[in-house]
Order: C-alpha cells, then structure tokens, then sequence
C-alpha cells in the first residue's frame, strides 16, 4: 500500500480485521498510511459493562481502552501489509508495556486513536498509541507488541 491519507467506514473494517460487534470498537479510521492510523469510537452510553463498572459513576475500563488501541493497531497492520502478511495470519496482542491512563471516558464520548508502527521484527510489530478525547485531552499512551499468528481454522 502506498503512503497516503485513507478514510475507512464499518464494512472495510470488518475487512481488515475479525473483531465483530459488540466487541469490535473502531467505528472510523480518519487516517491512514504505511506507519501511522488515526481512529475514532463512540462509547455508547447503554454499553453493558456500565452495569457494573462503577454503576453510580460509569466509566469505560481501561482494559476496553487498550483493546480499542490494539484494534486500531490491527487495522494499521492488516492494510499496510495485505500484500506481505502470511495467508491466514491476523495480529493479535502478545505484550502491553508503558501503560499510563490520564482521563477517565464516559457514557456518550467519543475516543481518538493515533498509533505509530515503530519497528518490524519478524512477525512482531511494535506499536506506540495515544488515546485522545474529543476535546483532545490526554486519556492514555502505551506501546504494545502484536504478532502476525496463524488464524485457527
């Protein structure tokens, strides 16, 4: 794929990755080159884990966050390397380092995720993500490794 700005919808998504609702949380991919994605999810207020995450005061956990991330990354990695990934090979999340979260997300708010691909080693992928509100304060960063595994059939 050459370098360039890309706008995806839902269905080219579902395309890339296998993630489906209600587990499946970038809605848009705002950007998109060889290095870098720019995503966006809505957090939708009658999400069921408010039930019991917080109920008198519901916030996203940050675990949901991280997958919405690792997501975004997956999204990066399958469309830059349609061409080069071994057939049947999906990424999936096998380490998590420098986790920090700074903001809480509520009911209703819309995530931004910018993730950068920083380095290739075999079928590992290094990535570095930001999380940003809609009013682009700081909810996370981390940097998280996913590697190209063979999907089970």
């Amino acid at each position: 794929m050459a370098s360039r700005t890309q706008v995806l919808e839902r269905k080219e998504i579902e395309a890339l990755i296998p993630h489906r609702p209600p587990f499946l949380f970038v809605e848009r991919v705002l950007e998109l080159d060889d290095e870098a994605i720019v995503t966006e999810w809505r957090v939708p207020e009658d999400a069921a884990f408010f039930e019991g995450h917080y109920p008198a005061n519901p916030i996203t956990p940050g675990v949901l966050l991280t997958e919405f991330a690792v997501q975004s990354a997956a999204v990066l990695v399958s469309a830059a390397e349609a061409d080069a990934r071994p057939a049947g090979s999906v990424p999936v999340l096998t380490r998590i380092q420098n986790a920090r979260f700074r903001r809480m997300v509520r009911p209703g708010e819309t995530v931004r995720a910018e993730a950068q691909l920083l380095e290739r080693v075999g079928e590992a992928r290094l990535v570095r993500a930001r999380l940003l509100s809609a009013a682009g304060e700081n909810v996370a960063r981390l940097e998280f490794t996913v590697l190209l595994a063979r999907e089970e059939t």
